[in-house]
């Protein structure tokens, strides 16, 4: 797996997965909220699934 998701992108997952998830454990937007593990975990990762199918990268790596 090459990462796919990188600066921004990956702090934006992050950030909106742990709000969504601090959000349901609250009982503050439900049992939905859990959902924000698929944008923290890839931005975890630095992978995204969708991103490697259609051929984007949201990395800038220097070689």
């Amino acid at each position: 797996m090459t990462k796919n998701v990188g600066g921004i992108d990956r702090t934006l997952r992050i950030l909106i997965g742990l709000a969504l998830i601090a959000g349901a454990a609250t009982n503050n937007i439900g049992i939905w909220g859990y959902l924000g593990v698929v944008p923290l975990a890839t931005g975890l990762i630095g992978w995204c699934p969708p991103y490697a199918i259609f051929g984007f990268n949201t990395c800038s790596l220097k070689k």
